[in-house]
């Protein structure tokens, strides 16, 4: 018998969103304009899925000589805010083939489907008006970095979205992402079933590191673990 679940908790980019992984090319260019040649491979190592001034702070600590981070990471982090929007605005943002329809078969069958993403909030809005997704619309809710106190992989934003959707059992919820931090944050919020999606930033060796419940090809594949 199959699991019930109420609630599925989806990362934004890399899963649901497809942005050809420009966030973390953008990361990799302010830390790269501060003097240093960090490559790509290693900024989707150490940053995927993390609030971006972690993100930056991290990639820093692992990839170059600093040894002390702070100072570079506040004003690559300044300069990827700024870097960051105008690379949304010109660039054409959409979906993973079946996403929206996938999003509406779960809330025919009662499931919820909420957003969550290290970005800030006002970036995640920005995409979300980029597809037309509306909350209470397309989905149940969004959940940002900048609405918790902890980023991932603490379980905070999956908590939360839990409170704001009314699901009290932690067991009943799915958590999907494209990186091991996604089912990290998913086991930290104690969630029934984890799954990795190889859509977006790790490999599927990456994302094992974390143990999750399924490594999937894409979100399609989910109709198969719920219904």
């Amino acid at each position: 018998m199959k699991q019930r679940i109420e609630l599925v908790v989806f990362d934004m980019a890399g899963t649901t969103v497809n942005e050809d992984n420009v966030v973390y090319k953008t990361v990799q260019k302010v830390i790269n304009d501060e003097g240093f040649s960090v490559s790509l491979e290693e900024v989707l190592k150490h940053a995927a899925g993390k609030e971006k001034h972690q993100a930056i702070t991290d990639v820093l600590k692992a990839c170059t000589p600093l040894t002390t981070t702070a100072l570079v990471a506040n004003i690559a982090f300044s300069k990827f805010k700024i870097a960051l929007k105008e690379a949304y605005d010109s660039l054409e943002i959409k979906t993973f083939d079946g996403t929206e329809q996938l999003f509406k078969d779960l809330r025919n069958n009662h499931i919820k489907v909420v957003l969550n993403t290290g970005y800030d909030r006002k970036t995640a809005h920005l995409l979300l008006d980029k597809l037309g997704w509306i909350v209470g619309e397309t989905i149940d809710g969004l959940v940002t970095a900048d609405d918790v106190e902890n980023g991932r992989p603490e379980g905070d934003m999956i908590l939360l979205a839990m409170k704001n959707t009314g699901i009290t059992d932690a067991e009943k919820v799915l958590k999907v992402g494209d990186s091991a931090i996604d089912i990290e944050e998913g086991k930290n919020a104690n969630c029934g079933i984890t799954v990795g999606v190889l859509t977006g930033a790790q490999n599927r060796a990456q994302i094992q590191e974390a143990n999750p419940t399924y490594i999937i090809e894409s979100l399609n594949e989910l109709r198969a673990i719920l219904f």
